[in-house]
């Protein structure tokens, strides 16, 4: 069990043994198994992770990349109907201490922006994995999605890019 696992039920068995008490006994497993949140996204190499749900997927800076950049100020984002190829350039970040391309992780054609992002940048760095993702696209080749990492195989990665 991780730290912060074991900080965690240690934190819910007091809480849980004062006045408001429910029960007796945190379950800590249950509370283990929640840290994973971004389990079910696949990253690139480049740092963009992308959230499949069927033929969909979602596209989205991970929290290694928004903090590399600081605090985004401007994003382009590519338009709804454009037909991307993976790893094609499709858009760019702008940060007040850098700027860095948006690269597609699986070909598609992209079905929707985030208007949201263009307008208020700065939800990439509040919220890359929720409010701050950048758009979504058809998927017309599942099989790249063989290339992309899971969470844990990502998670290594960076430990060997920190490492130079």
């Amino acid at each position: 069990m991780s730290v912060v696992a074991r900080a965690l039920c240690s934190s819910s068995r007091r809480f849980l043994q004062g006045p408001h008490a429910i029960q007796k006994k945190a379950n800590c497993r249950s509370i283990q198994t929640t840290l994973q949140v971004y389990a079910d996204r696949l990253f690139t190499e480049k740092h963009e992770w992308v959230l499949v749900d069927g033929k969909v997927g979602t596209i989205g800076i991970s929290d290694y990349a928004q903090e590399a950049l600081g605090d985004v100020v401007y994003a382009q984002l590519p338009d709804v109907g454009t037909e991307l190829k993976q790893k094609d350039e499709c858009g760019a970040l702008e940060s007040v201490k850098a700027a860095s391309e948006i690269y597609s992780p699986v070909s598609g054609k992209v079905l929707e922006k985030n208007e949201a992002v263009e307008e208020t940048p700065s939800l990439i760095n509040s919220s890359c994995y929720d409010k701050g993702w950048l758009f979504k696209l058809e998927l017309s080749n599942d099989s790249e999605l063989q290339d992309l990492m899971n969470e844990s195989k990502y998670k290594e990665y960076l430990k060997t890019q920190e490492s130079h």
